[in-house]
C-alpha cells in the first residue's frame, strides 16, 4: 500500500483536545477517500489514515461508549 499524499490536508484540532498543549489530536477530512489523524505536537510525524467508513464507525463507537472500558 502506498503512503497517501497529505500535503493538501487541512488539519483541525479536536474540540476535545486539552487547551494547555496536551492530548492534542488533529483530523483532516478534506482529502478524497481518506480521513487523516495526527498528533498536533508532532505535525511532521506520522499520521494514521482511515477510509471515511472506518472513521464513521470509529466515531459511532466513541459516541456509543464502546471504548469506555477501564483496564
Amino acid at each position: 500500500m502506498s503512503t497517501p499524499d497529505l500535503s493538501r490536508a487541512v488539519w483541525r484540532k479536536s474540540t476535545r483536545s486539552d487547551a494547555n498543549g496536551g492530548n492534542c489530536v488533529e483530523v483532516a477530512g478534506n482529502l478524497p477517500g481518506i480521513v487523516a489523524v495526527r498528533d498536533s505536537k508532532d505535525p511532521g510525524g506520522p499520521a494514521l489514515t482511515f477510509t471515511p467508513g472506518e472513521w464513521a464507525a470509529f466515531l459511532a463507537g466513541v459516541k456509543d461508549g464502546e471504548f469506555n472500558v477501564l483496564a
